[in-house]
């Protein structure tokens, strides 16, 4: 058997590349596919299916793209309403890749289309099975049940769907059962998966907190409960993996602009750039998402698809791999792009503070407003002395808690989300904005007073 695992950190999303004989399979592919070509190549394979175990919501597939370029088939569950030629599959059906025999099993309650697949090399059978579980269960947690209210369930009747699934179908294989998940560590498809991208059965059954003895409607409440916001373009992007993405390949290259172009530029000018040269000097009114961090999520967050976009960065390969990412995400409106060193206009700065000095600004909430940009799980566990919480993801909503008059200090774990959220408050006409370098790991290396708090504040 040729086994292989694909990690897009960006993401935290797994996919995998599975083959014999002569055959292959690939199981829940990003949208940029050139590297499951290239392993199936370097294996002398041709690739036989496509295999999707849900429609995903955090990222655009590239079934479509792959299905074209080797005559794959792409498979689904039967629940999944494709409009493309899909070949459906429900419990107990079986796929043969080489000597590797595929058996499907319907898992629903991450999405109702869920299916987990089992793969079990028949030339060497006393192997343990490899469980390729997508979104059903990860290493650390389950997935949330929470994402597809707009298809008429909700959380608890996809929670007790998931229940089922869990018990019922993947719990009842051995302990030595390999388990692969669709995703790790940093992805909102769960809220504490483990950064381990691969288990076994028998260590999921008695490390994950969702497969502790519990009755139905006990997983039910804790499964649903303090899940993180859903980014807005998560639904859409499950609509277009069921609709059928465009190729990647067939997207129109960005058009380099000139610095008044770039001024006059109706949309969104995405900085790519680290939160340091980004302060130092940037272009009015551009937002600052990094390529260095979780770029594609928070591109989802905080452009709505459809709207246009220009890339400033510091290289044309930083654009090519923002270009990329962005298209992961599906965000496909990228017009055009300006190299910063080419850029000769008016600029803007936000001064980027070590957290020794955030002090000597003022009494945080009296002088000063000092904000923490993380999610309530992370704020809770320790935080700046004087700050308050205001997770990033929800900081549009949350704006009116803020005074955009009092000179404001934004602090999240590594200096790289509240970043984005000085960039955000600057658009949105606050007067000072501060970030604070290294975030809250340099304010606990700095020795520091440090709070503990299980719940958000708000603003006096």
């Amino acid at each position: 058997m040729n086994f292989r695992q694909f990690y897009l950190g960006c993401l935290a999303h797994a996919s995998y590349y599975i083959g014999s004989k002569g055959e292959g399979a690939i199981i829940d592919p990003q949208r940029d596919v050139q590297q499951y070509l290239d392993e199936a190549e370097a294996n002398g394979q041709k690739i036989k299916y496509i295999i999707e175990t849900h429609s995903h919501a955090d990222f655009v597939s590239g079934h479509i793209e792959l299905s074209k370029k080797t005559g794959a088939q792409i498979v689904y569950g039967n629940r999944a309403n494709t409009q493309f030629e899909t070949l459906k599959v429900t419990d107990g059906d079986t796929l043969n890749v080489g000597s590797i025999e595929l058996t499907f099993r319907e898992t629903p309650g991450h999405t109702p289309e869920s299916i987990t697949i089992a793969a079990k090399d028949t030339a060497e059978p006393d192997k343990p099975l490899k469980l390729f579980t997508g979104d059903t269960l990860f290493c650390g947690d389950v997935g949330r049940p929470d994402l597809i209210g707009s298809k008429g369930f909700t959380a608890e009747q996809m929670g007790s769907m998931l229940y089922h699934s869990l018990h019922e179908k993947i719990l009842t294989l051995p302990d030595e059962t390999e388990v692969y998940p669709a995703h790790g560590a940093g992805s909102l498809c769960g809220k504490s998966l483990s950064s381990d991208t691969w288990s076994t059965i028998g260590v999921q059954r008695t490390t994950n907190y969702a497969l502790q003895p519990m009755t139905k409607d006990e997983f039910v409440q804790i499964v649903a409960s303090d899940q993180p916001q859903v980014p807005a373009y998560f639904p859409k992007s499950a609509e277009r993996n069921l609709e059928g993405p465009m190729a990647i390949d067939d997207l129109p290259e960005p058009e380099q602009l000139a610095s008044e172009q770039i001024e006059r530029f109706d949309g969104i000018v995405l900085d790519v750039r680290p939160a340091a040269e980004y302060g130092a000097s940037h272009i009015p009114n551009a937002i600052n998402i990094g390529l260095g961090g979780k770029f594609a999520t928070w591109a989802g967050t905080f452009v709505t698809i459809g709207t246009p976009v220009a890339i400033a960065a510091s290289t044309k390969e930083h654009v090519e791999e923002a270009f990329m990412r962005l298209a992961r995400v599906g965000i496909d409106t990228v017009k055009g792009f300006i190299l910063m060193a080419d850029y000769s206009g008016g600029t803007k700065a936000v001064q980027q503070i070590a957290a020794e000095d955030v002090g000597t600004f003022g009494k945080p909430g009296k002088e000063i407003q000092f904000v923490d940009v993380r999610q309530p799980g992370e704020f809770g566990s320790g935080h700046a002395a004087g700050s308050f919480n205001v997770p990033l993801n929800t900081l549009a909503r949350d704006i009116d808690k803020l005074d955009p008059e009092a000179p404001t200090f934004l602090i999240c774990q590594t200096g790289y989300r509240s970043s984005l959220a000085t960039s955000f408050l600057e658009n949105a006409g606050f007067e000072s904005v501060y970030n604070v370098e290294g975030g809250t790991s340099a304010w606990i290396k700095n020795g520091l007073e440090i709070e503990t708090s299980s719940a958000s504040c708000a603003a006096s």
